[in-house]
């Protein structure tokens, strides 16, 4: 995966599996998976990666603990 706190884009259709055993499903084209985990619409993205992104040292700092 990307170094980036953005979301993975990956060709749709797809059906996600969360932990839970939860499917969700999405039929677009192409949907934007989220990383960061910030999304109010988990598994996908919603863009709160971008009113909420830490610096790039921050981030690395606190990314062991999670």
């Amino acid at each position: 995966m990307p170094g980036d706190i953005g979301p993975a884009l990956v060709e749709g259709p797809v059906e996600v599996v969360l932990p839970d055993g939860t499917a969700v499903t999405s039929d677009r084209p192409v949907v934007a998976l989220c990383l960061c985990r910030r999304s109010h619409r988990y598994p996908f993205c919603d863009t709160s990666h971008r009113r909420r992104s830490l610096p790039p040292t921050d981030r690395r700092a606190g990314a062991g603990g999670e």
